[in-house]
């Protein structure tokens, strides 16, 4: 069964340790992650929160990351190119031992945090004993096993989606709102007070489980 997990990893021991200790308040979001050659990884990835120029500095002081490319430059944010050539045991370990895909990985301050999908949980406890043999770092905050429904990929009980969906489908969202909150529940079979319920947890969910991942709990 397919398993998410998600952690946290030292930047000491990952990637852009001098640009997060030069930058402190750079936030680093990727874009997509994939494996380039033997020792390294090569990461499209966001930088917000800083000045192009003295981050571009950093990165040139940084020895864990070679070959930066500016792909796209949006004022307040910036897409780079990158090769991290240092301290990625871990993410190489998860991308070829693990079979793992990494859903999410966010840099601020001192350490990353990673989302990880595993194939199966054997292969997320390989890659478990993988960090203990290393003496890697990878701090878990919470593990999902995909029971297969649609639900479980985004942290939702199977009420709440489908709350949501209906919700969606049926214009609870609109402006103006074709359906009501009363409607929706005659039609679940539900009372609107447990039918607000699920549908404010579960956009708890949602933006926990998309917009928050990595970020400060403030």
């Amino acid at each position: 069964m397919a398993t998410i997990v998600t952690g946290t990893i030292p930047a000491e021991e990952f990637a852009l340790v001098h640009t997060l200790e030069t930058e402190p308040t750079t936030r680093f979001e990727c874009e997509r992650i994939i494996k380039s050659g033997e020792e390294a990884v090569m990461p499209l990835l966001w930088a917000r929160n800083v000045d192009r120029l003295e981050l571009e500095d950093a990165f040139d002081a940084d020895s864990t990351v070679d070959r930066v490319r500016l792909l796209a430059d949006f004022d307040d944010e910036y897409l780079y190119r990158m090769d991290w050539v240092d301290h990625v045991q871990l993410l190489l370990g998860m991308l070829t031992n693990g079979e793992a895909t990494i859903l999410d990985a966010y840099g601020k301050r001192e350490e990353w945090c990673l989302r990880v999908m595993f194939p199966t949980r054997d292969k997320f406890s390989e890659t478990h004993d993988f960090c203990a043999e290393h003496g890697l770092t990878f701090d878990i905050d919470s593990i999902r096993e995909l029971d297969g429904q649609p639900a479980g990929r985004f942290g939702l009980t199977e009420g709440q989606y489908d709350a949501l969906v209906l919700a969606a489908k049926e214009g609870y969202y609109s402006v103006p709102q074709e359906r009501t909150l009363e409607e929706l529940s005659d039609e679940l079979g539900i009372t609107h007070q447990a039918l607000s319920e699920r549908l404010h947890r579960g956009t708890e969910a949602l933006v926990e489980d998309t917009l928050l991942v990595g970020t400060d709990s403030t």
